[in-house]
């Protein structure tokens, strides 16, 4: 499987001490499939850091990743729904300290965590639930409408290989 990574940096080496916490599916190392999103963060990156050039590096995975026996793989469907979006907002609050709890992944109980994107307007829907603003149907209604994206977020260093 070829996966993508939009940085303002080449990537020679995944360096998992590198990765930030409190991501959608808690610190790893992030991909995708979709060529055209790894290119719209690369250049969001880049003009976010302020420095650098839009860079986009390929990885190759096995075709079984999200089955392979060996890695503990936590993966959502191709449209979030409110167990994604829990979460995602789990991973994302920075006072969530219920680490056992398996909708949370800060702790890195999963290797591999695979599903949609939560961009800013998804994370404002997140949020609208989460303040008890909109009942779960609505949150399930709007996330059915958002563009479909897709992130693969790996824990473990072999999971991945580059290969530029």
């Amino acid at each position: 499987m070829r996966l993508y990574h939009g940085s303002y940096v080449e990537i020679d080496q995944v360096d998992l001490s590198m990765c930030a916490p409190y991501k959608d599916f808690g610190p790893g190392f992030y991909t995708t499939t979709l060529v055209k999103q790894a290119r719209e963060m690369a250049y969001n990156r880049t003009k976010l850091k302020e420095y650098g050039i839009p860079t986009v590096t390929v990885f190759e995975a096995p075709d079984d990743l999200l089955q392979l026996p060996n890695l503990r793989c936590r993966v959502f469907g191709s449209h979030p729904g409110p167990e994604w979006a829990l979460f995602v907002r789990n991973n994302r609050d920075r006072k969530f300290k219920d680490f056992a709890n398996a909708e949370c992944n800060q702790d890195c109980k999963y290797d591999v965590v695979a599903g949609s994107v939560a961009d800013d307007t998804i994370a404002a829907v997140i949020s609208s639930y989460a303040r008890g603003v909109m009942s779960v149907d609505e949150m399930t209604k709007e996330l059915t409408f958002a563009r479909q994206t897709n992130q693969i977020s790996t824990q473990r260093k072999p999971c991945i290989t580059s290969g530029r």
